[in-house]
């Protein structure tokens, strides 16, 4: 069992010597190797198979009609042929709709090619009708339906968004998991907090960094200009975590303690929580049952055996957050907060959510050692 200090008073926030717990260790390399796993990622998206969709995408840009001896359907030019449509196929299992077309060519070969759309759109598609098919590069590239051009799904045009989006979006968010391992291992000290603002705050630019990368190359015709985006949006979102930092700062200095009224329960209510402290009620089955002067920890998700009931004596001094070196108590997606409380000079802490802790402040008011009515901040 761990002995867990408690005092009413703002704890002293540990020194910069104070080494990192297995936990946070082991997070902080989690995010230092996903952190540089991302920067690899997306330097070999931008830096190969990018630069090679961009260089297909000039090419076929600059491709001209070809001549009779430059090498037919494989060649860099493009080289346009009639067509028979044999038939239309819906091509299944595909989020947006599209559909095959098969054709016969002049020699008797057959091939196919796929259009996005429904085929009862393109009534130009239909079976018998004659289209023109141009080739580059061995592969059907556009067709041509009477006086529309429809281009098929094998267009290099754009193919490097898909590179860019993924290069953009992997890069902006490994700032997010580099800062984390920044954080943990040269600034953790610097606050109590298991979430503090420091880590939360860049957190959140980070990711709205990594969704604006995602979507620039979108609407934008080149990477550099999809980087131009970026680059605009950027000071943005920067001076964005400075306000919010700013707020939140203000919002956690001094005293953090949380001010909740307590709700006694009218009835008996069951829900995730747990009692750590050297006391023989201590439980960490993970559920807590709080009633009128009631309140009792147990292994059981129904609540109704194995209750270990925490005395009549155990005053509560305050509920706060959870500190980065509390023992190894649940997080509940970072909703969780803490009651200190103490059993004749023993320290005990009682952890749950923010929104079923007026339960337990409730149950041991009815019991006769409340905090007291508080107003919510």
């Amino acid at each position: 069992m761990h002995h867990v200090p408690v005092s009413p008073e703002k704890s002293v926030p540990p020194t910069p010597s104070t080494p990192l717990s297995p936990k946070e260790r082991a997070a902080s390399v989690f995010a230092a190797v996903v952190g540089c796993a991302c920067v690899l990622t997306a330097a070999f998206l931008l830096l190969v198979p990018m630069p090679r969709a961009l260089d297909d995408e000039r090419a076929f840009r600059e491709a001209v009609a070809c001549a009779p001896d430059d090498g037919g359907k494989a060649g860099d030019c493009l080289w346009t042929i009639a067509a028979r449509v044999d038939r239309t196929e819906k091509v299944q299992r595909k989020k947006s709709p599209s559909f095959w077309v098969y054709v016969t060519e002049p020699d008797g070969a057959s091939t196919r090619t796929r259009l996005d759309g429904r085929a009862e759109d393109v009534p130009a598609a239909g079976p018998g009708k004659t289209v023109r098919v141009t080739y580059w590069r061995d592969q059907i590239r556009y067709v041509d339906l009477g006086s529309a051009r429809r281009y098929t799904t094998a267009d290099p045009r754009g193919d490097y968004r898909l590179y860019c989006t993924w290069g953009f979006a992997l890069g902006l968010y490994s700032l997010v998991h580099l800062w984390l391992w920044l954080w943990a291992t040269r600034f953790a000290h610097l606050s109590r907090r298991a979430y503090p603002w420091q880590a939360g705050v860049p957190t959140a630019g980070g990711l709205a960094l990594a969704a604006i990368g995602a979507f620039a190359p979108w609407p934008t015709d080149s990477p550099g200009e999809a980087l131009l985006v970026v680059g605009v949006c950027t000071p943005v979102v920067v001076l964005g975590c400075a306000v919010a930092g700013l707020i939140v700062a203000r919002r956690q200095r001094g005293d953090d303690t949380i001010r909740l009224t307590p709700s006694a329960p009218e009835e008996e209510r069951r829900f995730p929580g747990m009692v750590v402290g050297e006391v023989p009620y201590q439980g960490r089955g993970g559920w807590l049952v709080a009633g009128p002067g009631l309140l009792a920890s147990t292994p059981d998700p129904t609540g109704a055996a194995f209750r270990r009931e925490v005395p009549r004596g155990l005053r509560p001094v305050r509920v706060r957050p959870r500190y980065r070196l509390d023992p190894d108590l649940p997080d509940y997606e970072g909703k969780a907060v803490v009651l200190e409380c103490e059993d004749d000079g023993v320290p005990v802490l009682v952890v749950t959510r923010k929104k079923t802790m007026p339960w337990v402040l409730g149950a041991l008011e009815t019991a006769g050692s409340g905090l007291g009515d508080a107003p919510r901040p």
